[in-house]
């Protein structure tokens, strides 16, 4: 049972969007929020639904390599369509998997690159030069693919947010993928109520203009789902 209350923006009716903040290799939190995301469609049927994952599969957890094959193999939830958005993390992990780049190695490294490696079987006195060899090619595929952002209603969802004062079709990928501030202390109106991971926080945090869900599922917290719906929203938790 889904408690709801009154949400910052609109979907018309019959539309209901299901956004999941970040992962982090964090598999069976994932498979228990997709499960519920199932029950609910199956007991609450809706004309037009949409799954979103709002980035950083990879990293940090210890499932990286399975959340992506889950992932690039179709997630068997029955939703009209499933949205996968890049994080900061895969970023990271696609800079570096040519392994030509000390920087952009050691920097993948030092933020949980070492525990994706891990989950391909790829162990630390394996050259960075071979990674990508070893890392499948449909993962690979899937990755490099992922969209930066996705509008729906009066809402857009992006991994990390968006710059301030900058038109939503002016917005770059590097903003939508790392920012921090201006983004999180803004307190005037967006011009989309702007739907988020990146940044834990121990609880969903709903503000006028924005909307962030990353409650910090690889440190011991929930994975959070938003479910948003009309004028309403509501959580699932994994």
């Amino acid at each position: 049972m889904i408690d709801f209350v009154t949400a910052p923006a609109t979907l018309p009716p019959g539309q209901r969007v299901y956004a999941i903040g970040d992962i982090h290799g964090c598999l069976d939190r994932l498979l228990a929020v997709h499960e519920q995301i199932a029950e609910d469609l199956a007991t609450r049927p809706v004309d037009d639904s949409v799954l979103i994952h709002l980035g950083d599969y990879v990293d940090r957890g210890l499932d990286s390599a399975q959340v992506v094959d889950w992932l690039s193999g179709g997630a068997p939830v029955p939703v009209g369509r499933i949205v996968n958005l890049m994080g900061n993390h895969e970023d990271m992990m696609l800079r570096a998997l040519p392994g030509t780049d000390k920087e952009a190695n050691s920097t993948w490294l030092a933020n949980g690159g070492a525990d994706s490696l891990l989950s391909w079987e790829i162990f630390r006195k394996v050259p960075p030069a071979e990674w990508a060899n070893l890392i499948p090619a449909d993962h690979q595929t899937f990755l490099r693919e992922l969209e930066i952002s996705f509008r729906q209603g009066g809402y857009m969802f992006v991994h990390a947010g968006i710059r301030p004062r900058v038109p939503l079709d002016k917005q770059e990928k590097q903003d939508m993928l790392w920012i921090r501030e201006p983004f999180l202390s803004w307190k005037l109106l967006l011009d989309a109520v702007v739907v988020h991971g990146h940044t834990p926080r121990h609880e969903p945090e709903v503000r006028l203009n924005r909307i962030g869900i990353d409650t910090g599922a690889v440190m011991g917290g929930a994975l959070t789902c938003v479910v948003l719906e009309e004028d309403k929203l509501g959580f699932i938790r994994g």
